[in-house]
C-alpha cells in the first residue's frame, strides 16, 4: 500500500517539479477522471450482470440466505497491530475464555500469559512495537557472510550449502538494488523540498504566508502576475496544494527514507533487541506481548479486519460478515515479516480455533521457509484456510518468488492456500490494478481490492492494494463457513475458486514500478489459476449444493 502512495508522489513530482518523461500511470488517470463514480456505495458489493460493476455479489448473497440462521466464524488476521476498540469491529474482536485477563498467569497453558485477545509478536519488552526491522535479504546476508563473503565460486562451495549460496548472492544483488532505488527516491523528496522552498519564497513577494493559502487563492493570483518565471512558481505551489503536500509533508518523508536507510538496510541494526528472543531459533519462546493495540499508530490490520467483519447495515462501513471474530495476530513492522513469527502465527491461530487465516504479508524471500511451510501443513492438517494477498509490485509470480507461498519447486504441497490479486472496477482494459502481483501458476483468483471504503485508526477512508483483495476474499470464505459448517477447508477453496465469475476480456497486465508497461493485452483468465473473480452469491449457491450433498451421503451411511 505505502508502494502505491509513493508511486502517485514520484508522479506527481516528475509532471510538475521536474522536466523529464514518466510513465503514464493509467490506473491513476481513471481514478482521477471518474468523478462522477460513488465508491462510499460499496461498489465491489455489486453485481457485474445486474449493475455492470466487477463487485462480488454480495447484495444478491444476502438476499439469498436471509433466512437462514449462521454460526461465528472465527477469522484470524496475521497482520499489524489491530484497534480493538473501534466502534465499528470491537464487538468481532475474539476473546480468549480460557484466559482470565491480567492476571499474570497462563491460565489455558497454551504458552502465553494474558493472551484475552491475541498476541503482538513483535511487542517488546516495554509492552511497545518495534518501528523498523530489516529486509528479509539483509537477514539472508547477515546469516550467510561469514560463510560466503570471500566465495567467489560455485566450485568452492560444499554441496550442502549451494542454495544457501544462491539465495546469498541474489540477496546481496537485491540489497544493491534497492539500496540505490531507496537512495533516488529519497534525493526526489529533496528536490521537491527545494523547489517548494522555492516557490514560497517568490509567491511570498505577492502575499503573506502563502503557504496557508487556497489552491483557489493561488490560482487567482497567478493570473495577475506578469513576470512568467514568477507565474511558474506559483502554479508550481499551487499543484504542492492541489496534491496536499506541504513543508512538513515531505519532511517526514525525507525521514522515512533516511530511517529506512538507517535501519532496513542497515546490517549493523538490532532489530530485535526489545523483544529478547533470537529470530534464527524458532524455539525460543515466549517473546512478545499481549497488547494487540502496539503503538497505536499502524492502521492496515484495522483496514483488512473492517473489510471482513465491519458490522452491516450502519452508516460507517458495512463488513462482509459480521457473524465473525477477528483474533488479531500483530507480526508486521516497517520490514520483512520474520518467518519465525509468521509461522508461530499460523500455528497459534489454529490451535485457538481460527478456522480462516488471513495473512496481507509477503516478501520476495525467505529465510527459514521450511517453518512456514510446516506451519501451512498443520493448517491443512487441522481443517483451517489459509488466505493471503499475491503483493503490489507488479510481478508475474510464476517467475518470481513471493512468501508465502503453497509451492515447493511448482508442487503444491497443501490444499487449503488461496493467493489473491486486486481488480478494479472498471470492466475495460484496466481491469487489473497496475500493482497487482499476478501469475497463471501461483496466484488462485482475483477480488475487488481497488478504491475500497473501509477503516482506519481514525477515520472512514478508501485504500487500494491486495491487502484488501485478500480481506475480500476472507469475508466471502467466512460467510460460507458461518452458513455451511459442515464444509471443509479444502472445499471452501475449490468453491471459491470454481464459482468466481469468469469475464471474457482483454486486459493489460500489471508492471513493476520503473518499467514500461506491456502495450498488449492479454486474457484476463490468463493472469490467475482460476481466471475468475470471487462471486459470494455464486459460491453460496454452490456451498448449498456441495453440503446438502454431504449430508446426504452422511444420512445414507447410517
Amino acid at each position: 500500500m505505502l508502494k502505491l502512495y509513493l508511486k502517485i508522489f514520484i508522479i506527481t513530482l516528475l509532471l510538475f517539479f521536474v522536466s523529464c518523461k514518466t510513465k503514464n500511470n493509467i490506473k491513476d488517470t481513471i481514478l482521477s477522471d471518474n468523478n462522477d463514480f460513488n465508491f462510499n456505495n460499496f461498489w465491489y458489493f455489486k453485481d457485474l450482470s445486474k449493475d455492470s460493476v466487477p463487485g462480488i455479489n454480495l447484495d444478491r448473497a444476502y438476499n439469498l440466505i436471509k433466512s437462514k440462521k449462521g454460526v461465528i466464524t472465527i477469522v484470524a488476521v496475521i497482520d499489524t497491530e489491530l484497534d480493538i476498540n473501534n466502534e465499528d469491529i470491537k464487538d468481532q474482536i475474539w476473546i480468549n475464555e480460557g484466559e482470565i485477563p491480567n492476571n499474570s498467569i497462563d491460565d489455558d497453558n497454551n504458552g502465553y500469559i494474558d493472551d484475552i485477545n491475541g498476541w503482538n509478536y513483535v511487542g517488546t519488552t516495554k509492552k511497545d512495537s518495534i518501528p523498523y526491522g530489516h529486509y528479509e535479504f539483509v537477514r539472508i546476508i547477515n546469516r550467510f557472510d561469514s560463510i560466503f563473503r570471500d566465495v567467489t565460486s560455485l566450485n568452492d562451495v560444499d554441496k550442502s550449502q549451494i542454495e544457501n549460496f544462491k539465495k546469498y548472492q541474489k540477496a546481496y544483488e537485491t540489497y544493491h538494488f534497492k539500496l540505490e532505488l531507496t537512495k533516488k527516491n529519497l534525493e526526489r523528496y529533496k528536490k521537491g523540498k527545494e523547489r517548494y522552498l522555492k516557490s514560497i519564497e517568490i509567491t511570498s513577494k505577492y502575499i503573506e504566508n502563502p503557504a496557508d493559502k487556497s489552491q483557489e487563492k493561488l490560482d487567482s493570483l497567478k493570473n495577475i502576475v506578469s513576470n512568467e518565471n514568477h507565474k511558474k512558481e506559483i502554479l508550481r505551489l499551487s499543484n504542492f496544494k492541489k496534491y496536499g503536500i506541504s513543508e512538513k509533508w515531505l519532511n517526514n518523508k525525507i525521514k522515512l527514507y533516511h530511517d529506512y536507510i538507517n535501519f532496513k538496510f542497515d546490517f549493523n541494526y538490532k532489530e530485535r533487541y526489545l523483544t529478547s528472543d533470537d529470530s534464527n531459533n524458532l524455539d525460543d519462546f515466549p517473546y512478545g506481548n499481549n497488547n494487540i493495540q502496539g503503538t497505536q499508530l499502524i492502521s492496515h490490520s484495522t483496514k483488512v479486519s473492517s473489510i471482513i467483519a465491519a458490522t452491516r447495515n450502519d452508516t460507517l462501513v458495512e463488513g462482509i460478515n459480521d457473524m465473525v471474530k477477528i483474533m488479531p495476530l500483530s507480526i508486521s513492522v516497517s520490514a520483512s515479516e520474520h518467518d519465525k513469527d509468521i509461522a508461530l502465527a499460523i500455528r497459534y491461530a489454529i490451535d485457538n480455533g481460527a478456522k480462516i487465516i488471513n495473512m496481507s504479508i509477503g516478501k520476495d524471500f525467505s529465510l527459514y521457509p521450511e517453518w512456514v511451510y510446516d506451519a501451512l501443513k498443520y493448517a491443512e492438517k487441522h481443517d483451517v484456510l489459509v488466505i493471503t494477498s499475491s503483493g503490489n509490485d507488479g510481478y508475474n509470480l510464476d517467475k518470481i518468488s513471493n512468501y508465502p507461498n503453497d509451492a515447493i519447486d511448482g508442487y503444491e504441497y497443501v490444499n487449503n492456500f488461496i493467493k489473491v490479486g486486486n481488480t478494479s472496477y472498471r470492466v475495460d482494459s484496466t481491469l487489473v490494478d497496475d500493482n497487482s502481483n499476478y501469475g497463471r501458476k501461483e496466484v488462485d483468483i482475483f477480488a475487488p481490492g481497488t478504491k475500497i471504503t473501509c477503516l482506519n485508526r481514525w477515520r472512514v477512508t478508501e485504500d487500494t492494494g491486495t491487502s484488501l483483495s485478500s480481506a475480500v476474499v476472507s469475508g466471502v470464505a467466512s460467510l460460507l463457513f458461518s452458513y455451511y459448517p459442515n464444509l471443509t477447508a479444502r472445499e471452501v477453496k475449490e468453491i471459491i475458486l470454481k464459482s468466481g465469475t469468469p469475464i471474457d476480456l482483454m486486459v493489460l497486465k500489471p508492471y513493476p514500478n520503473g518499467e514500461k508497461r506491456d502495450p498488449n493485452k492479454v486474457p484476463f483468465s490468463s493472469l490467475s489459476k482460476s481466471g475468475k473473480i470471487v462471486n459470494a452469491y455464486n459460491a453460496l449457491l454452490m456451498a448449498e449444493e456441495v453440503s446438502k450433498k454431504k449430508k446426504k451421503k452422511r444420512k445414507n451411511k447410517k
